[in-house]
């Protein structure tokens, strides 16, 4: 597959966010996405909702990317399915939870990610207990290995559900990891180096966040430990002083080994809970103060970019998905300042370029 076909599906358009900012009302936007976004738009009402907006500009990504993977061949192929792992366990933790509720089986699938979604989710529906979902999950869906030998269906319960979805990314990040390093067409070439460095970067950032978000509950240290990626930046010694990690200056400690961390919880500073959390990208309070997970957002769009420097890398397709990503929302916030009429804060998304 030609790797040229990229600015044709819609990169070309992340320039020019700025452009939106100056927007006074949701069809002003939806206006300006018109040339890049098209058809997908076409059928929204006037002034469409905030979510509404997101929902069709997702549907487009979701669109562009089934049709670079129908071109796919050979390890493209199989990298083009492993991007697609984490929407699926996204996708089964949503399940799982739904089940245990007794939820509606189409509410629930309404609300799973399309890029996770694969031709037997509707069989996991049929479930009628935990344990009948759990044998569907290792039979039916891609993610069987990453349940085997880690999870059984007593820990499908409702305060396990967290515990449940890091072990699962934690299973398919050292497996893509691995297939990146180790694939014949990959391995010691520049789709191995720069998707090694990516990946390296997203088991650091669930590590620290993993760690973070125990702080308060009852996960014991040990059973943090666990969910750990073993790879990364901060493994192994950093990992293990995030494992004996007992508040926010020992988190601080822990990732000062690596530049990037270090300058992070410098900036937000590690007594400042409240700077921790979400932050304008994921539904925070947004301010002028970004949070951890806005600078970790801006590392991730900072590798994306330098992806876009090398050649002949399938590494390119993970960072225009998750450039697209950060796209959509940012177009969601900015759609969502001036629906609050709060346009003093509209400038305050990640900037993809």
């Amino acid at each position: 597959m030609e790797m040229h076909v990229l600015p044709g599906i819609g990169l070309d358009y992340m320039l020019t966010s700025p452009q939106l900012t100056q927007c006074e009302t949701i069809d002003d936007v939806k206006t300006q996405l018109g040339p890049a976004y098209g058809d997908a738009l076409a059928s929204l009402p006037p002034n469409p909702s905030t979510s509404l907006l997101a929902t069709k500009t997702t549907e487009k990504l979701v669109a562009d990317f089934r049709y670079l993977q129908g071109q796919a061949t050979g390890s493209l192929a199989k990298f083009m399915e492993y991007l697609t792992y984490g929407y699926m366990i996204d996708n089964v933790a949503l399940l799982i939870t739904g089940t245990l509720h007794e939820r509606d089986t189409k509410e629930l699938l309404d609300r799973c990610h399309p890029l996770g979604w694969f031709e037997t989710m509707p069989v996991l529906c049929v479930a009628t207990n935990i344990e009948e979902l759990y044998n569907s999950v290792l039979i039916e869906t891609p993610l069987a290995p990453y349940f085997k030998g880690s999870l059984s269906h007593q820990d499908l319960d409702e305060l396990n559900i967290e515990i449940v979805r890091n072990m699962l990314y934690k299973n398919y990040l050292e497996d893509f990891y691995h297939f990146v390093n180790n694939d014949p067409e990959m391995g010691l070439t520049p789709t191995g180096e720069t998707m090694s460095e990516i990946l390296a970067f997203e088991a650091d950032r669930r590590a620290i966040n993993i760690t973070i978000n125990s702080f308060g509950t009852d996960l014991s240290k040990e059973q943090r430990r666990k969910l750990y990626p073993e790879f990364g930046n901060l493994y192994p010694e950093g990992s293990l002083m995030l494992s004996r990690a007992e508040d926010l200056e020992g988190v601080s400690l822990a990732v000062s080994g690596v530049g990037d961390y270090k300058r992070f919880f410098d900036e937000v500073g590690f007594n400042q809970q409240s700077s921790m959390g979400a932050g304008n990208m994921s539904g925070g309070a947004g301010g002028e103060q970004k949070s951890l997970e806005d600078l970790f957002y801006l590392k991730e769009m900072e590798l994306s970019k330098m992806v876009f420097t090398r050649q002949f890398t399938h590494a390119v397709i993970y960072a225009w998905v998750k450039l697209r990503e950060q796209e959509i929302r940012n177009i969601t916030w900015i759609a969502e300042c001036i629906a609050q009429n709060q346009k003093d804060r509209i400038g305050s998304y990640i900037s993809v370029f």
